[in-house]
């Protein structure tokens, strides 16, 4: 409301860019809830994905909402408006201390967990951000150049644009099946080649159930269909090793595997 009360699209830019932060946030509230949903019939896994969709869904928003706002900066420069640049910077000082407050809330935990690493430096960007905008409105109103207004917007919308693309590019990469960043896939059938008596992996899948879980499903050949501590040990494995909880090993003789339809790499 203030952006367009100042008619100053860089507040416009920034305030997008903090509704996409509140539409992630509840988002990821949304789907954090519904993960804990018990599978059932019909969602065997149960919703977890969700926060895969969640995560794609606020990229997109956020994208098109930066879209809208660089479309009107540009017409701004070609046309430039009267802006209030005492608002803009107050409006902006605000968001400098909103942005920096949580960022020093998020402080202590950054070196510890990874996501309240990435919400310490969200915000902390966030205030940068708004501190540009501040000084924006602070040059406005001592030399009246309006073409600074939707300048700073555009600078914002592709700072904007390059933090969310990241996000998107995973969120779509899950939403394939991809494996999930972080994970080798072929460290991880090089230590299942490794186990003992095991002779040849094929069928070998590793997806994210969620944005922080991991599913892995291989078949193992062997000659030694009575190793059932082999399986345990697989299990305990690949979540020390790689972070993969769930994973699901079916054990074959050779004869087996030579019959096996899934065993050729191409084949889904």
């Amino acid at each position: 409301m203030s952006g367009i009360l100042a008619h100053s699209v860089a507040l416009l830019a920034d305030a997008g860019h903090n509704l996409g932060d509140v539409i992630g946030l509840g988002g990821a509230w949304l789907a954090s809830w519904l993960g804990t949903r018990s599978p059932s019939s019909q969602y065997t896994y149960g919703l977890r994905r969700s926060s895969v969709l969640a995560a794609l869904a606020n990229a997109i928003i956020l994208l098109v909402v930066t879209g809208g706002i660089a479309w009107e900066a540009i017409l701004r420069l070609i046309t430039p408006a009267p802006v209030h640049g005492m608002t803009i910077m107050l409006v902006a000082i605000g968001g400098i201390f909103v942005n920096g407050i949580t960022a020093w809330l998020f402080m202590s935990g950054r070196k510890g967990d990874l996501n309240i690493k990435a919400a310490f430096l969200h915000m902390a960007a966030d205030a940068m951000l708004a501190l540009g905008v501040a000084v924006a409105g602070a040059v406005i109103m001592m030399t009246g150049w309006l073409r600074l207004d939707p300048a700073v917007s555009l600078i914002l919308s592709i700072v904007i644009v390059l933090g969310t693309w990241s996000l998107l590019r995973d969120a779509v990469k899950l939403s394939l099946d991809a494996v999930p960043p972080g994970i080798d896939q072929q460290a991880v059938e090089a230590y299942l080649l490794s186990l003992p008596g095991i002779s040849e992996v094929h069928d070998l899948h590793i997806w994210g159930l969620s944005t922080t879980e991991t599913a892995l499903t291989a078949h193992l050949v062997s000659d030694r269909m009575q190793n059932v501590d082999l399986l345990e040990r697989v299990s305990h494995d690949v979540q020390d090793r790689f972070g993969i909880g769930h994973a699901t090993i079916q054990l074959e003789t050779p004869e087996a595997a030579h019959r096996c339809e899934l065993r050729p790499a191409h084949i889904v």
